[in-house]
């Protein structure tokens, strides 16, 4: 990414519902480059994912699914994204506020910004 080109980059907690996890809280990174993409950055070994920004937008409405990534509400106030890999699937529980706020900024973005949230 140039030095100017428009990003968003916020910080969220999540809970990885997956595995050994138990539903522990763990930090996020939700990035936008301008490209169209979503990149979610999980602590490793889940690593980092990217994927169109719609499919965020449909997926917080209704369940929507693009690749290896599956994203549906969970109530009102949870949305649930499903990574597949070949080693197994991390399932990520997040507050719909915190989407929805960094869905926000990549519309409006217009110069480098970092937030925490």
């Amino acid at each position: 990414m140039s030095a100017d080109e428009q990003y968003v980059e916020q910080y969220a907690r999540a809970h990885l519902v997956t595995g050994a996890a138990d539903g522990r809280a763990v930090p996020v990174v939700l990035r936008y480059g301008g490209d169209g993409q979503v990149r979610v950055a999980l602590p490793a070994p889940e690593g980092e994912w990217t994927f169109p920004r719609e499919l965020l937008e449909r997926g917080l409405r209704a369940p929507a699914a693009g690749g290896d990534i599956r994203i549906w509400p969970c109530g009102r106030v949870q949305a649930v994204i499903e990574f597949h890999a070949r080693e197994g699937v991390a399932v990520v529980q997040f507050d719909v506020k915190a989407l929805i706020r960094f869905l926000r900024r990549t519309y409006t973005a217009t110069t480098p910004a970092t937030t925490t949230g």
